[in-house]
């Protein structure tokens, strides 16, 4: 029993039995493979007791004994369920009635341990299911595709998917605490109550978790309150949470949880709600810039699908994120962004034109506007875009928290990062500051514009068009490069 509690395995309960009865053993499991054995039993004899232990695991005897050449024989079955288990002894002669009731008692030991294994197998097994399964509906409704998540519930759909309205909680933790907190909350139908725990595949450190926004489904999550609580109580942790959405906008309230975790992190209560602006992409003039979208876009209708699917992501995560959110090597991720890149005719590694290409890509994969009833007769250029008044009327706001006259520090910082293409040691050099000084500007901006800049792409692409359209500064490399886009003289030079 002492094995037992200290979680031994069968094989050491096999050791200790054989040192006490002075046998060889051997614990053939269901299948009629020797699971365990001692480290003296003669292996050959399994196979010469096939047919003695495929008569005990039908359940046609409990136990026999034979001989097998010298050797005293014993076998017995355990369990109720077919096929059984069975235990085989060997010694030099039959066993004393003490021993042989030893060996009983300890075979169903074994038999204990072995179930135990096979369950806690089992319940890894149906924790993995149901952590892909997680991921799958999580995965659909960040796509916008509620029918879908719903038909991969197979009829048992989680309240979630009933909910008129979510949002999205996006937890900083340990990345060892991930599991532990998914399983401690998990319900009986493999989710958590009116929410989902995610591990996000692109950061080890966050759990994205949307909840349903209804207060009737209420449950242990009912409004964060859980994860609020985990914050409070743990220094390491925090929380970034979005607006109530519509379920089908769950990838909206996705993207509001990244900026509002980014400045949770440099909150002191570890805790922030999305205060920020709409984005650029949902205040431009619809029509005109969904022309622009598409002529931008045109050339990618030469190269894959795939491609396209994977270069959206690619603006935004970086390459190993995205390799790992699609399951793909880091290189088949690189080869669809040279495919891309050779397309358009640039360079994704400037970040004004993975800002310009992430605007194309968001304006196109907006819903459609019933009042559009066709396309403009020319598309405009984005140098045109962003000098309309709603672009302007956008990027001030926006940028007027860096250009308070107490944050002007911060605001020259923040210009010369995006001129340096996002690298702080170029940026250091620039304004005569450390790198470290630097970062830290970085943070104190994302708090104030309500934006993640140091995490994801998306807060970064937000500033390069604002700083564009209030100031005029460029959204594609410079000429430099060496590279020449296929998209019109006038708007490179715009």
């Amino acid at each position: 029993m002492r094995l037992v509690r200290r979680q031994g395995t069968p094989a050491q309960v096999l050791e200790w039995l054989g040192r006490r009865t002075g046998a060889h053993l051997a614990w053939i499991g269901r299948t009629g493979a020797v699971e365990a054995a001692t480290a003296g039993f003669p292996r050959q004899a399994a196979g010469a007791l096939t047919e003695q232990v495929e008569r005990l695991a039908g359940g046609r005897l409990a136990a026999a004994t034979t001989r097998l050449g010298e050797l005293e024989v014993r076998l017995e079955a355990f369990g109720g369920q077919e096929p059984r288990p069975v235990l085989v002894t060997a010694s030099a002669s039959p066993l004393p009635r003490e021993a042989a009731a030893l060996t009983s008692q300890a075979g169903g030991l074994v038999d204990l341990l072995t179930r135990a294994s096979e369950a806690e197998g089992a319940t890894h097994g149906y924790e993995a299911k149901a952590a892909q399964l997680r991921f799958a509906v999580l995965t659909a409704l960040l796509a916008g595709d509620v029918t879908m998540a719903r038909r991969m519930t197979t009829g048992d759909v989680p309240p979630l998917l009933d909910a008129q309205r979510v949002r999205v909680h996006l937890l900083h933790c340990p990345p060892a605490d991930r599991d532990r907190l998914t399983r401690t909350y998990l319900d009986p139908s493999g989710y958590h109550g009116p929410g989902l725990m995610v591990n996000c595949p692109v950061f080890r450190e966050q759990l994205i978790c949307p909840v349903a926004e209804d207060p009737e489904l209420g449950g242990r999550f009912r409004q964060g309150e859980v994860l609020r609580r985990l914050v409070a109580e743990n220094p390491a942790y925090a929380l970034g949470v979005s607006r109530p959405h519509p379920l089908a906008a769950t990838g909206a309230a996705y993207g509001e949880a990244v900026h509002a975790l980014a400045v949770a992190r440099n909150s002191p209560g570890r805790l922030a709600a999305y205060r920020g602006r709409p984005s650029l992409v949902h205040v431009l003039p619809h029509r005109p810039a969904l022309a622009w979208a598409r002529a931008h876009l045109e050339p990618l209708q030469e190269v894959p699908q795939s491609t396209v699917d994977v270069v959206r992501l690619a603006v935004t995560f970086s390459r190993s994120g995205v390799a790992r959110l699609l399951h793909l090597s880091r290189t088949t991720v690189t080869a669809h962004c040279r495919r891309a890149e050779e397309a358009l005719g640039i360079d994704l590694g400037e970040v004004r034109t993975r800002a310009t290409l992430d605007l194309a890509l968001s304006l196109t994969a907006l819903q459609p506007d019933p009042a559009d009833t066709g396309r403009p007769a020319v598309s405009p250029q984005l140098g045109e875009l962003m000098r309309s008044a709603p672009a302007t009327a956008w990027a001030e706001p926006f940028l007027r928290p860096l250009r308070d006259t107490r944050q002007r520090d911060l605001y020259r910082t923040v210009e010369a990062w995006i001129d340096a293409n996002t690298d702080a040691q170029r940026t250091a050099a620039r304004v005569g500051l450390s790198r470290n000084t630097v970062r830290a500007h970085l943070r104190a901006a994302e708090r104030l514009l309500n934006r993640d800049l140091l995490t994801t792409g998306s807060g970064i692409h937000d500033v390069v068009h604002a700083l564009r359209a209030a100031g005029g500064q460029r959204a594609h490399p410079a000429a430099e490069s060496g590279r020449r886009a296929r998209w019109s003289p006038a708007d490179v030079a715009s």
